[in-house]
Formats: C-alpha cells, structure tokens, sequence
C-alpha cells in the first residue's frame, strides 16, 4: 500500500538521524552542494508542497481530464526518479537552510509522518477526481502526489548514502 511505502522510507530518514551530530549534519563538502541537514530540510519542505496538493486534489475536481507528461508517465510506472543525479540551480544551496538543531529535525521530520498519514488515509479511501500542475510533469491526483512523495524521498536516499561516504572519509 502507498502509505507503507511512505512510512518505510521516512521511517528511514528518521532513524537515520540518530547516526548524526548537528555538526554533521550540517557539513558540506562542496561551497554549492548542500549538507545532510539541509537534504532534510529539503524534503520537510517539498513534502509539505506536496500535501498541499494532496488537499487541493481531494476538494475540487478541477483538471480531472489533465495528464501528467511523457517523462513523469515513465516515473510513475518505473515508481521511481530516473536513476541519475539531478544537476541544480546553484544558489539552490544558499535558499535551503541548515537545520537550526537536530531535535528540531526529529521533531519536524516525526510531525511530517504524521501529518503524511493523516492525509494519506484521505487520499486512499477518496474518489475525487481533481488534479494540480506539477513544475515539471504536468498533472497529478492525489493519490500521485502522494506516490510522488515516496518517491522523491526515496530519491533522496542515494544523495544521503553519498553525503554519509563523505562524512566518513572527513
């Protein structure tokens, strides 16, 4: 079921956070990559994007008829991001924050969870039909929005084991 999926992979995300130091987490080794922390930060806030949309979904039918592009059909049906690293805006460092301690993040990241599940058990047990723009792929139901959150932080997984190779090697 989607929500397993989710909860397995924060439930990664969050035990994991026990291994760091707020030192660590907060380390970059590249001036225009991000840290640890702020991969976490990251996802907080894009799953928090996410929900939204989630909700937008669940109260209007609008765009019901709207199709998610090419590329993002193929995600979808691969339930993965493409298995290549994404190559960002620069400045996109400077815009996300360190993580201002590391209970904070536990916290965040505990709250995310839940709240995730809370709209999560909307989302599986709704018929609504409504859809809203993703930046990149066109348009998702909720229920995508909700896959797409698993996914992007499953992504994210291969971006944290690189920044812990990292670490180990400081």
């Amino acid at each position: 079921m989607i929500i397993d999926d989710f909860n397995n992979t924060i439930d990664t995300w969050i035990n994991d956070l026990e291994r760091y130091t707020l030192d660590e987490l907060c380390a970059r080794s590249d001036p225009q990559g991000w840290s640890l922390g702020q991969v976490y930060m990251h996802l907080i806030e894009e799953t928090k994007y996410y929900m939204e949309q989630m909700e937008s979904c669940l109260k209007y039918n609008e765009n019901a008829f709207e199709q998610m592009d090419d590329r993002g059909k193929v995600m979808f049906a691969n339930n993965s991001f493409p298995d290549r690293r994404f190559k960002g805006d620069p400045f996109i460092s400077e815009k996300v924050p360190q993580p201002a301690s590391k209970s904070q993040l536990q916290k965040d990241m505990f709250q995310l969870k839940v709240e995730v599940n809370e709209i999560g058990n909307k989302v599986v047990s709704s018929d609504t039909i409504g859809k809203t723009p993703h930046p990149g792929h066109g348009y998702f139901s909720a229920r995508e929005w909700l896959q797409y959150a698993e996914m992007h932080m499953r992504h994210h997984l291969k971006q944290k084991s690189r920044l812990e190779g990292l670490l180990a090697g400081a």
